[in-house]
């Protein structure tokens, strides 16, 4: 039986319908993907099955008792508690009986307080009464598996650190369908790749096992997790059994044909108008038939949605640079005494395209700043090469005017931009990024994230270059246009300096990568991030923190087993352990204090990548320190 499916559906708001009489039925278990391009309806699709839109005609099927969770695009504006109260959100009345006791017990932990035994006691007694205490346990697997920390502040996290709670957020309820919407969006290569493992379904690492339908433009993420592909089109939705691989094969035949038809059919109209136009013969009664005919073909005619448009990406070329573009010297790049960059040297030259790769936050625009002499490194030295100009791809939209409209974002105000040594006016400039002429009228303020990365690239590609830098050009653009921007920068006669976390993007188009790799340490590699991963070091060399806690976790009950006596230097540790561990916590509450405050984010960037990174750390310490205090306790009490 179908969990849930769509009969006759159709809704519009506005313009052209959205969803025009879809049908489709999800069976249990599956994994399945929604494309299309951007605007054509897909979040619109996600939130009918959610139950948050109602359709306009036919109706939306549900297994009875079914329980459906939503992982939205966005992260929602003004979420705010710890980690541990926004997770619980998801579990209604239960939220507050499992967030004070958990409240309580830091509390108590600090010694006695009668009125956190109170408000313990309190929400025993909830949990009690509600079988709370299995929602208990389900909620601390979950945080665990998810490696999130329970009593950090929401708004501290990174972006993809919030992605992962809001995650843990819509699997606490045990969801039988799980909805997400560009789920590795603003996540780094690390997290991507953990969402892949925490959702395949190849029988040993599978953890989710309910239902998953999800709206990605990551192609190497659909095609690892999609068994089955959704295609949303014109309002019209067809089904496509198998992964990507098969569903682009088949899709290619299918619009070869479609094109053929209405090759066809536009030939029999163009004949049908012809022979109307003859005159008199054509209103005999016994042609009134044929005419009939071609008012029914007009009405086809009028009818038929076209292909949405495909971009049409050029870039406005500079003058060729000199040879060498940028030479870096062993620089280095300290922040509060935290090393974001160590003993780094590279040589650029024209035409290189260089890919840059690395945990969110760990410093890759420090790096791209530090090598285009915006940041003086703390040692070492950056040498520029000659007639160098440079254009920018902003990653976080900072330089955008919501107020603007986007004729006024992109040519500020002029009516005609000179593109390519041609004028051209700014409507068909922009016609070209698939900006309708109500769209380009519209503010910036209402775009798609998909829209805004097109502004950005209409607004950089207007300007002469023959250094491009992109910081995160691949977030919500559709594959259509991605691929587009593949090609164009493969044939770009410059130097390319790209950040991505899109890697089949990496791969078709970087000749080499430079890697953040811990502590600082930038590698560099030939080719893209398949040439990377068969060249780095191996696997058990370059674990991460999160594999060493899960390492030691397991190994705890064996090490336990084999106790012994305190020696006298773990001793002198034992009894040091406290004050470190009262310091390190005063240092982390102070930073939460600083971070917690929106002004802090309009510090420098390297002072906001200091404080994550130094956050990271103190929380590695602590977790480090309490777990081998317990153990010299342990030891302790045993030698007593």
């Amino acid at each position: 039986m179908a969990l849930i499916g769509m009969r006759e559906v159709s809704i519009r708001f506005g313009g052209p319908t959205i969803l025009e009489q879809v049908n489709f039925a999800v069976e249990p278990g599956e994994r399945v993907c929604l494309v299309g391009r951007n605007g054509s309806g897909k979040t619109t699709l996600l939130k009918l099955l959610a139950g948050e839109l109602r359709p306009d005609s036919g109706e939306v099927v549900r297994q009875k008792g079914m329980r459906v969770a939503r992982l939205e695009q966005e992260i929602p504006e003004g979420l705010s508690g710890t980690v541990l109260e926004v997770v619980a959100d998801g579990l209604g009345k239960l939220r507050h009986a499992l967030t004070a006791y958990d409240q309580a017990s830091r509390q108590l932990a600090h010694g006695s307080d009668e009125a956190a035994l109170a408000a313990m006691s309190k929400a025993q007694e909830l949990l009690d009464h509600q079988e709370g205490w299995a929602v208990q346990q389900r909620v601390a697997e979950l945080l665990s598996l998810l490696s999130l920390p329970t009593d950090l502040a929401f708004a501290t996290l990174s972006g993809g650190l919030k992605r992962r709670v809001l995650l843990a957020r819509a699997l606490i309820t045990d969801p039988d369908l799980l909805l997400l919407d560009e789920p590795t969006n603003h996540l780094d290569l690390e997290a991507i790749q953990w969402l892949e493992d925490f959702f395949r379904a190849d029988g040993t690492t599978r953890t989710f096992r309910g239902t998953l339908f999800f709206i990605s433009h990551d192609r190497l993420f659909l095609n690892r997790l999609a068994s089955r592909i959704l295609e949303l089109d014109r309002g019209r939705l067809s089904d496509w059994p198998g992964d990507y691989a098969t569903y682009r094969r088949r899709k290619e035949a299918v619009l070869e044909a479609e094109l053929q038809q209405q090759a066809q059919f536009d030939k029999k109209l163009a004949q049908e108008e012809s022979w109307i136009r003859q005159g008199i013969q054509a209103r005999r009664t016994r042609n009134e038939g044929r005419v009939r005919a071609l008012e029914r073909l007009r009405r086809e005619r009028q009818q038929r949605r076209e292909q949405l448009g495909v971009a049409k990406l050029q870039l406005e070329s500079g003058e060729l640079s000199g040879r060498l573009v940028i030479e870096a010297e062993r620089i280095s790049y300290d922040y509060a005494g935290v090393p974001v960059i160590r003993h780094f040297s590279t040589l650029i030259q024209r035409g290189d395209k260089i890919g840059i790769i690395g945990a969110n936050g760990v410093g890759k625009t420090t790096l791209l700043r530090l090598l285009l002499n915006e940041l003086r490194p703390t040692q070492g030295s950056v040498r520029l090469g000659t007639r160098l100009e440079v254009a920018y791809f902003d990653q976080l939209r900072s330089r955008l005017d919501e107020n603007k409209t986007v004729i006024d974002a992109v040519a500020d105000g002029q009516q005609e931009i000179v593109f390519h040594g041609r004028r051209r006016h700014i409507m068909g400039y922009l016609q070209d990024f698939l900006f309708s002429g109500e769209r380009a009228r519209s503010p910036v303020g209402i775009l798609s994230g998909g829209e805004r990365n097109r502004l950005l690239l209409a607004r950089l590609f207007l300007r002469p270059s023959n250094v491009l830098v992109m910081d995160e050009p691949t977030n919500d653009l559709d594959v259509e246009t991605l691929e587009l921007l593949e090609a164009l920068l493969v044939d770009y006669p410059g130097t390319l300096l790209l950040v991505s976390h899109d890697r089949t993007f990496l791969n078709h188009v970087v000749t080499s990568t430079l890697v953040f790799e811990g502590g600082g340490q930038v590698n560099e590699y030939v080719g893209g991030y398949d040439d990377w991963l068969a060249q780095r070091p191996p696997v058990a060399a370059q674990t991460t923190a999160s594999e060493e806690n899960s390492r030691r976790l397991k190994n705890e009950p064996r090490q336990r087993e084999r106790k012994r006596r305190l020696t006298f230097k773990e001793q002198q540790e034992l009894t040091a352990l406290p004050s470190q561990i009262e310091a390190w916590e005063e240092e982390q509450q102070q930073l939460h204090q600083q971070v917690a405050d929106p002004a802090f984010y309009r510090r420098a960037g390297e002072e906001i990548i200091a404080a994550s990174s130094r956050l990271n750390q103190l929380e590695q310490h602590l977790a480090e320190a309490y777990e081998r205090w317990q153990q010299l306790e342990e030891l302790a009490e045993e030698r007593g």
